[in-house]
């Protein structure tokens, strides 16, 4: 949608421009998926009800009034609110869906079939699209189900492997499996509008959050399925790693990594303890694991002759890999100096939103960022008025 009415300017080539993303998606897993093809260049459009996306109204945190929850994930994206029970907002839609390269939807499976914005009618009209469909548990037994992440935590497995072995099961700090879903979608769509160019065929792409966090388990996954191995809670502990966990030391804790016996090797040369690896007990990952509880004790001695921050720098100048446990405001000063610049600001003057830089960075043509997340339906009246001219033949 190249199109002066809905605010297209003139800028640096990037990876998906030219194509045009209807975004249906509210909350996370879908905004952040449009997001993300919104940096990439693709021309976002995030259709919105009257009451507004519901994270406009997560609060606390905000920013002037917003929640920082929404501002989050939405920039980069044009935003207009239409009512589809209304008849004319719904033809708007429909209008929109057909123009569209890409569609992105995570209401419940068959929720926007009432409104004739399911797959097979959009398609019909529109045989290139790629519609891409978000949920909690997927299209078939789990169509019913509501679609929260910290359900899907509890239900995938991931709450038992969360805590300490002794305590209660805790979900992770952050909405892990709305992230991936939302990055499993953006993988798809992407294979998708390849396939689209060596065949002219659009697709149905469908992610859900179980299967994304059944697939994200990862070696706890394999330890099941392959190795016959139901996994538990460890703490901090990892399951074929030791040591791979936060150490105390003489002033603060410090995480500490032997990814292999060179690294253990390195490790006790710096700590002074060279007897360590040459202990039958400890020379190998598989003696390692199976003593930590010997072994976690004798490293503790040799780390409290000295504080967090002196080891961190001493291992590290060894190539070792270790670090500070930081809150999230360390994390990002910490990018910061190591020149990763993890802070862009979107907009101008009083319009101007901090947001965190997109993960990827291109050599010819980097990800932007034009636009700070809309005002609920800002754009309303752009989009309403192109989307009443008669469409361009693509």
């Amino acid at each position: 949608m190249q199109d002066a009415a809905v605010g297209n300017s003139e800028r640096a080539p990037a990876p998906l421009d030219g194509l045009l993303v209807a975004d249906f998606s509210r909350v996370l897993a879908g905004p952040h998926c449009t997001m993300m093809l919104g940096d990439l260049g693709a021309t976002v459009i995030k259709v919105e009800s009257p009451d507004g996306d519901d994270t406009r109204g997560w609060i606390p945190p905000e920013r002037d009034g917003v929640s920082s929850y929404f501002l989050g994930v939405n920039r980069n994206k044009r935003s207009i609110t239409l009512d589809l029970a209304d008849a004319e907002d719904c033809a708007l839609a429909q209008e929109l869906a057909a123009r569209a390269d890409i569609f992105v939807e995570n209401f419940k499976p068959g929720g926007l079939k009432r409104f004739g914005l399911d797959y097979s009618p959009v398609r019909e009209r529109n045989p290139g699209i790629i519609y891409g469909s978000i949920s909690g548990f997927g299209s078939a037994g789990g169509a019913a189900l509501p679609g929260y992440d910290g359900l899907v935590q509890a239900i995938s497995g991931l709450m038992s492997l969360t805590g300490d072995p002794s305590g209660q099961a805790y979900r992770a700090g952050i909405p892990v499996f709305d992230i991936l879903a939302g990055l499993h979608a953006t993988i798809g769509i992407l294979a998708a509008l390849n396939h689209r160019s060596q065949t002219g065929q659009g697709q149905h792409i469908e992610v859900s959050l179980l299967a994304s966090a059944l697939f994200g388990l990862a070696n706890h996954s394999s330890s099941y399925i392959a190795g016959g191995v139901v996994p538990f809670r460890m703490g901090n502990g990892h399951p074929s790693l030791f040591p791979y966990e936060p150490f105390p030391t003489g002033s603060g804790e410090l995480f500490i990594i032997a990814g292999n016996d060179g690294q253990f090797r390195k490790l006790c040369e710096v700590l002074g303890a060279t007897e360590l690896p040459e202990d039958a007990r400890f020379s190998r990952t598989e003696d390692r694991n199976r003593n930590r509880e010997l072994l976690r004790p004798l490293l503790i001695e040799r780390l409290s002759t000295r504080s967090a921050d002196e080891w961190f720098g001493a291992l590290t100048a060894a190539g070792l890999p270790c670090g500070p446990i930081n809150t999230v405001d360390g994390g990002f000063r910490y990018a910061a100096g190591l020149g990763l610049e993890p802070i862009v600001e979107v907009g101008e003057g009083d319009r101007a939103v901090p947001t965190v830089r997109h993960p990827i960075t291109f050599s010819a043509s980097p990800p932007r960022y034009e636009l700070p997340p809309p005002a609920p339906g800002q754009d309303s009246t752009a989009i309403r008025a192109w989307l009443a001219q008669p469409a361009v033949a693509r």
